[in-house]
């Protein structure tokens, strides 16, 4: 079984590979090639600046009213709890900067994942799962696992089967 993450690099090599081999054995088209490339980037990137300008703006437009009606609601109520969330993000900053917390980095990600792939694919592992009794707890953990991902599917699609073509 091939990781996932292995067959994605592999084949963007491929490509990358393929598209070098292009513009070294064509070298009239290389030029406009890279710089009807640039111009594509460009431009989709200005018409993503746009879209999430206005994006915003109507969020803005929808949330103001929303946020000074919840105010209202408030009442006297609005400066204490103003004060303690902000006490809250300040106590929450310097917890995660005493502790040192933060996302481990890549090269961390791909050691503990080999690890953990080559404990997997061992047959010395499910060896030493059916002798000491594991394998049910073990299964247990997966089903576990498996449901945790499907609730978190059926959340996402906010449907219990298939998704809402509707819209």
């Amino acid at each position: 079984m091939v990781p996932a993450s292995l067959l994605r690099h592999s084949l963007a090599r491929a490509a990358l590979r393929q598209q070098q081999r292009f513009a070294t054995s064509h070298p009239r088209f290389a030029s406009s090639t890279s710089e009807a490339t640039q111009k594509k980037a460009q431009d989709a990137l200005a018409t993503a600046q746009k879209t999430a300008g206005q994006f915003l703006e109507g969020a803005k437009k929808f949330l103001e009213p929303v946020g000074h009606r919840v105010g209202q609601l408030l009442g006297s109520y609005k400066q204490p709890l103003l004060y303690n969330l902000a006490v809250t993000k300040e106590v929450i900053k310097l917890v995660y900067v005493r502790e040192g917390l933060a996302p481990p980095n890549l090269a961390t990600f791909r050691s503990v994942y080999s690890s953990l792939w080559s404990q997997v694919t061992s047959p010395g592992l499910m060896r030493n799962l059916v002798q000491s009794g594991d394998v049910g707890r073990v299964g247990i953990y997966g089903l576990q696992a498996y449901g945790i991902f499907k609730i978190g599917e059926i959340v996402g699609r906010r449907s219990m089967i298939g998704y809402s073509l509707d819209d």
